[in-house]
């Protein structure tokens, strides 16, 4: 940095230094927290089982200034390879994956629902101050519409118009908070949305969305013999979903490539299978986009990431990691090739753009936006300055449609 380097350089030093600090707190646990940690959250753990996860290579660990320290899902990410047959202490039955599956049975028997659906999202930052805060929103598109905005906290703030819909507002608070109102339709497969894709849904996107000789050459084994564009898609989907397992993974800020981390892997979170299939799509000169923001059901919420692929003149969504976690039922994991049940709040209809108002410093998440982006005057406050949490306060069933 005290050298006389480009600006554009020490800039990037300077971001590799913050990206330092990131990583420690993604991997926030010493040997002895991991072992306690195991040892409340598993039945019948024993000590040596992590020495023998360690040599098959399943943990998640890094050394970090000459210490070896654990992800911070590095429990849940064992718990999710079911070949280990953990259990949890807790158990817990799995009551809104059960309710998503018999949505989509009942959408493939051909009957549709719309719902309305009031929510909100809530920032509390730890320290008083003045901030900056953009707080993601519907867009409303070919499975939602009706979107209202029901009230904002400090002020009225200012909805953005972008590919990633916020409202940002401002003040001397350090409680932040907007609630909305939707209405989102189930979508059965064979039906297609006809606006005709731009050419950038066909061209790299770098760093993620990136052309590498191993990407390609792995694309055209997958879709080898397949007699068109569709053929193509569904085969990098299925592809995906046998080969790509589900797991946590560290921020995207600290993953240099997420579509290629994924395949040379075999595993990563929904939005890391997302850029793998739109990346795969595109090299096999198929156009294919991002769509993100949250689950969202009676019973449970959580960001969510998934995709659109245009195949015989039409957009249908693509959700990789929905399909992958029902890869033992051909039904279930076939519907989310051109389907999607009515849980969804879209936020975001592409990655990597810029917020409105324009954000000063550099993101926390520069990726997707799902759990708000905050800053103050002088830098960006990262997730451990600030809480956030989703509230869903309405979840009804306005009307059904038999196709």
């Amino acid at each position: 940095m005290q050298r006389n380097a480009p600006s554009y350089v020490k800039e990037r030093l300077s971001y590799e230094a913050e990206r330092l600090r990131r990583l420690q707190k993604d991997y926030p646990y010493s040997r002895s927290e991991a072992i306690s940690k195991l040892k409340e959250e598993l039945e019948g753990f024993e000590e040596k089982e992590l020495d023998a996860w360690e040599e098959m290579g399943l943990v998640d660990e890094r050394q970090i200034n000459g210490e070896q320290r654990f992800f911070a899902s590095f429990v849940d990410n064992l718990l999710f390879r079911r070949e280990l047959g953990l259990k949890k202490k807790l158990k817990v039955t799995d009551h809104s994956r059960n309710i998503v599956n018999e949505s989509v049975l009942r959408i493939l028997k051909g009957e549709k629902k719309t719902y309305r659906v009031t929510a909100s999202i809530h920032i509390r930052v730890k320290k008083p101050g003045r901030y900056r805060v953009w707080l993601p929103v519907p867009i409303e598109n070919d499975q939602i519409e009706n979107v209202k905005i029901l009230r904002t906290e400090p002020g009225e703030g200012i909805l953005s118009w972008g590919p990633q819909r916020t409202i940002y507002v401002e003040g001397n608070n350090q409680d932040f908070d907007v609630e909305f109102q939707y209405d989102v339709s189930e979508w059965r497969p064979g039906e297609a949305a006809s606006t005709p894709p731009p050419a950038d849904y066909l061209s790299e996107k770098l760093p993620h969305v990136r052309f590498t000789p191993f990407l390609r050459r792995l694309t055209a084994e997958v879709i080898e013999g397949a007699p068109d564009q569709r053929d193509k898609a569904l085969k990098i989907y299925r592809w995906i979903t046998e080969n790509v397992d589900y797991a946590y993974v560290p921020e995207y800020c600290l993953i240099d490539n997420i579509s290629e981390y994924a395949a040379i892997n075999g595993r990563g979170d929904c939005g890391v299978q997302a850029l793998l299939f739109i990346t795969m799509c595109r090299i096999a000169g198929i156009p294919a986009k991002w769509q993100s923001g949250w689950f969202i059901s009676p019973v449970r919420t959580s960001p969510h990431d998934w995709a659109q692929v245009y195949v015989d003149g039409g957009w249908i969504p693509v959700d990789p990691s929905f399909g992958g976690s029902r890869k033992t039922d051909d039904r279930l994991r076939g519907f989310y090739f051109g389907g999607l049940d009515g849980f969804r709040m879209t936020a975001n209809e592409d990655f990597q753009t810029e917020l409105f108002p324009r954000k000063t410093y550099p993101r926390s998440d520069p990726v997707d936006n799902q759990r708000g982006e905050v800053e103050n005057e002088t830098r960006n406050l990262y997730y451990d300055e600030f809480d956030w949490s989703i509230q869903v306060k309405g979840f009804q069933a306005l009307r059904s449609a038999i196709i």
